[in-house]
């Protein structure tokens, strides 16, 4: 499996410690699910993502955009409905 690419630096996770506002919240949820996503889990990371968009599309534009980006990046690695080879080796 190849690499899942990285956040930019604008979507870095807040540092540990900082309050979080829904910004901070969404950023630290993109970072959770590219991280689940590096570890094998494509397929979770973008069901998930995919119901954080839907919770997020009419209160939070800004965070429906980034989580959307996120599940359009992480599509790419994702297997095919129905099998076990990802849409990169396909």
């Amino acid at each position: 499996m190849s690499k899942i690419d990285t956040p930019r630096s604008d979507q870095s996770a807040p540092a540990s410690g900082s309050p979080l506002d829904q910004d901070g919240l969404v950023r630290l949820l993109v970072a959770s699910l590219e991280a689940l996503a590096s570890s094998g889990q494509v397929d979770a990371a973008c069901r998930l993502a995919g119901q954080a968009c839907a919770g997020l599309r009419h209160s939070d534009p800004r965070g429906w955009s980034r989580l959307n980006a996120l599940l359009h990046r992480l599509a790419r690695h994702a297997p095919l409905v129905g099998s076990n080879v990802s849409r990169e080796a396909g």
